[in-house]
């Protein structure tokens, strides 16, 4: 998994992008294919800073939120929220499109 966090029109201590490293590192065990994540901290307005977290999931449409709070850490744990329930819709599907084998069928 490939963990790539950038920052637009500031920059980011190492303190805190190790922190922002631990919190993402928690989203493999709500689905087992990412492939790579994406962490961007907008920090063009100082008081409310942004956060857009971008999951690539194999065999699945990208995930993608953005949030924006009164802190940076703030919002990135709203916008993994909102990532991790759709990890968990997309894992979902995929397990429940899956169809009994014929021999568990009872036949009519």
């Amino acid at each position: 998994m490939q963990i790539n966090i950038s920052a637009r029109h500031g920059h980011l201590s190492p303190a805190t992008q190790e922190k922002i490293t631990e919190k993402v590192d928690r989203l493999p065990k709500y689905h087992e294919r990412i492939m790579a994540i994406h962490v961007t901290a907008d920090l063009e307005h100082r008081d409310n800073p942004s956060v857009e977290v971008r999951v690539s999931v194999e065999h699945c449409s990208e995930c993608v939120a953005t949030e924006t709070a009164d802190s940076l850490l703030t919002a990135l744990d709203s916008a993994l929220h909102k990532v991790e329930a759709q990890l968990r819709k997309n894992r979902d599907k995929q397990v429940d499109h899956r169809k009994p084998a014929h021999k568990h069928m009872e036949a009519e």
